[in-house]
C-alpha cells in the first residue's frame, strides 16, 4: 500500500524572485525555501521557467527519497489558491 504525503512544491512570485518552497498541502505556514531564481529570467524565457520547475521537483523528490526510501510516483500540478498568490504568509 502506498502512502500519500501531504506536502507540495509551492512556486511563488515574490518581489524580484520566483521562489520554490517545500510546504504542507493546505498551508504555507512553516514552509521552507528550497530554491530561488530572478523573476525576469523566467518571464523572458519559458524554457528557463520549465527547467527551474524541473530542478525544484527533482530536489524535492530527492529529499522525499532520503526520508522515505522511495521516489514520488507522480506530481499533481495545480494553480495556487488565490489567498496564496500575493506573498509568503
Amino acid at each position: 500500500m502506498s502512502k500519500i504525503m501531504k506536502i507540495r512544491l509551492a512556486m511563488r512570485e515574490e518581489g524580484e524572485f520566483w521562489n520554490a518552497y517545500l510546504a504542507m498541502q493546505d498551508t504555507m505556514k512553516g514552509s521552507k525555501l528550497i530554491g530561488s531564481i530572478c523573476i525576469g529570467a523566467v518571464k523572458k524565457n519559458l524554457e528557463v521557467k520549465v527547467a527551474f520547475q524541473a530542478v525544484m521537483q527533482q530536489a524535492l523528490a530527492d529529499a522525499i527519497k532520503d526520508l522515505t526510501g522511495k521516489l514520488p510516483l507522480e506530481w499533481e500540478i495545480e494553480k495556487a489558491p488565490e489567498a496564496e498568490r500575493a506573498g509568503h504568509s
